[in-house]
């Protein structure tokens, strides 16, 4: 199923910028990051409760926001894109 997974670390702190990256790390593991705080990821049911104990184990609940959207096994209907960056197939491989 694909996930958007989206975040909002508050780094008005020093420790909220270590947060913001270990969160971003997280999800560059599961997969493709389309905006800044925004990552596309192509998961299994059990990595996804993966990733979402890994984020809450992170993130801050009383400084932090934190948002799952499932957009299913049929999501190549429900994402439209528009605009200067490419979007990227998240079940191709990606060649660095």
């Amino acid at each position: 199923m694909l996930i958007l997974v989206t975040y909002d670390v508050a780094v008005s702190k020093p420790l909220g910028q270590k947060r913001l990256r270990r969160v971003a790390k997280v999800c560059e593991a599961y997969g493709i990051r389309v905006q800044n705080s925004v990552f596309e990821c192509k998961v299994d049911a059990t990595q996804y409760k993966q990733l979402q104990l890994a984020l809450l184990d992170i993130i801050k609940e009383s400084e932090d926001s934190l948002r799952f959207y499932e957009l299913g096994n049929n999501y190549k209907n429900k994402v439209v894109h528009f605009g200067v960056k490419e979007a990227l197939n998240v079940e191709e491989p990606l060649i660095l």
